[in-house]
């Protein structure tokens, strides 16, 4: 991954640092890890190669519950690899380890590593929620590595087959180990897409963040057809075989990461990976209580901890909800503007926190002037905020009143909590703060855009008020233009749409 020249991602929202770390503490894999490096103790001898000697697989085996089967003893490879390389054990010289080492029997005599118990174990037990999570990040980092490289394993099988001659000897022409360097590359580019575009889709769709899952079919087509997030496109037959493999793929890889607690997984079919021998997957028109049969995922929010942290040190922009509860109001408001509605309020609510409320508000206020295109979305912001305060605003509130920005808004809120002498605002003010609050909705990059429920806003505006387009492009406000093209593009009324295009163009006329 790289940051450079990428836009920020969207921000995401995390459970407080103890509770990830409590969840870090459950994760399958660094338990293991952990029982491993614990029994290790003073020392465990180990092969040439730096593996447990297969005199000791048994009994690491049993320690960890594990079957001998080759699954069994993948897992226990994995634990064990984690464990050497996050520091849970440590692998030092034998005449470095304790004379009382238990070196037990070995497969090669000439063996002079010996695994002890590791600092980074004591951190589980002194060191704090951090410490937890560091390690714990250390742990997914390895378990992708490991990810990644497992289909390796069965191309170099293959290749090494290809490779042999008659009598079965190595023919090293026919072997070029340079082309499993860039399928190994290839794979862990593949995994690393595929996790950045399952954060974007976490950090976009609340259902995500609440448990939903997405169908691989959908992840993989999000990594063929990129510029087609939404799935409109017609894809070539080309396409729905190359979305399939990629499936494949990300069905071998994503297996393996579970017991990392960064992701949930439910496998592919094993029917369907049958069937994908023969023929490639369908990828279209499959029933939607037939997608969980092709594969489902989600980041936990462990996952998404992880991810996030990956992508700081990629490059990336990656905002957390909380991190602006120091900012001030008006980076707090800028930052927020590109932020969900949901997201947004929760940032305002931690922002709040600990501040005392006139102050507060003036400084929201303050931060909500503005002109330039953001401006309306920073008072809409800074009216959601001031909705969460209570009396104590009032005065703030008051001072604002002959504001041409903020004396609407400033009605509005003492008008909802019923304060007395509120002067009325006029029929131009009103119309102000119809452009403004409209204005508020409509993507700055895209002002074209509009959401069904903007829609059904600005239909109902001119329902409700009759000469509305007549009065409208009056309104001195930098937006009035776009919003009333905005009104004209989503309008089902042929003749209003038209009404707003003449309005539009009346106040780009009057502007210039």
């Amino acid at each position: 991954m790289t940051g450079d020249d990428r836009p920020p991602m969207p921000p995401v929202r995390l459970p407080a640092e103890a509770e990830l770390a409590r969840d870090a503490l459950a994760v399958p894999l660094l338990n293991r890890a952990v029982a491993l490096a614990r029994w290790a103790g003073d020392g465990v001898r180990l092969t040439v190669g730096g593996e447990l000697p297969e005199a000791r697989v048994a009994e690491a085996l049993d320690l960890l519950g594990l079957d001998a089967t080759p699954d069994g003893r993948e897992e226990l490879a994995d634990a064990w690899q984690v464990a050497t390389e996050t520091g849970l054990a440590a692998v030092v010289p034998a005449e470095d380890a304790d004379a009382d080492a238990d070196a037990g029997p070995v497969d090669d005599a000439a063996a002079g590593e010996v695994a002890v118990t590791g600092e980074s174990v004591k951190l589980l037990t002194s060191g704090g929620p951090a410490d937890v999570l560091d390690l714990w990040r250390d742990v997914w980092q390895v378990a992708l590595s490991l990810a990644a490289l497992r289909p390796m394993e069965e191309l170099l099988a293959d290749a090494l087959a290809d490779a042999a001659g008659a009598d079965g000897t190595l023919d090293p022409e026919a072997f070029d180990p340079r082309t499993l360097e860039g399928e190994a590359e290839e794979s862990a580019d593949l995994l690393d897409d595929a996790l950045g575009n399952l954060y974007l889709l976490t950090a976009t769709d609340p259902s995500l963040a609440s448990g939903a899952m997405v169908p691989l079919p959908v992840l993989a087509a999000s990594l063929v057809l990129p510029d087609d997030p939404d799935g409109t496109q017609q894809p070539s037959d080309a396409v729905l075989e190359e979305v399939s493999d990629v499936m494949m793929r990300l069905d071998g890889q994503l297996r393996g990461l579970e017991a990392a607690g960064a992701i949930e997984y439910r496998p592919m079919d094993e029917e369907l990976l049958q069937e994908a021998d023969e023929q490639p997957l369908p990828t279209q028109e499959v029933e939607d209580e037939e997608l969980s049969r092709y594969g489902m995922v989600r980041l936990t929010a462990l996952g998404v901890h992880g991810e996030r942290a990956r992508l700081l040190q990629a490059g990336f922009t990656a905002p957390l909800v909380g991190d602006l509860k120091e900012a001030d109001a008006a980076a707090l408001l800028g930052a927020a503007s590109g932020y969900p509605e949901e997201l947004a309020q929760a940032e305002l609510e931690q922002w709040l926190v600990g501040r005392p409320v006139p102050e507060a508000a003036e400084e929201l206020l303050s931060a909500a002037r503005g002109a330039d295109a953001l401006a309306p979305r920073r008072r809409l912001l800074c009216q959601q905020g001031l909705a969460l305060v209570g009396a104590e605003a009032e005065p703030a509130l008051r001072a604002v009143l002959p504001d041409a920005e903020l004396g609407g808004l400033a009605r509005v809120w003492l008008a909802e909590r019923g304060a007395r002498d509120v002067p009325p605002p006029d029929e131009e003010l009103i119309f102000w703060l119809t452009v403004d609050t409209l204005a508020a909705q409509l993507d700055p990059g895209d002002p074209t855009a509009a959401s069904p429920e903007l829609s059904e806003l600005m239909a109902g505006l001119v329902a409700q008020h009759s000469g509305f387009f007549e009065k409208a492009w009056r309104v001195d406000h930098p937006a009035t233009a776009q919003v009333l093209e905005a009104m004209a593009r989503v309008h089902p009324d042929r003749t209003a749409a038209k009404a707003a295009r003449k309005a539009a163009y009346k106040a780009r006329s009057r502007r210039a």
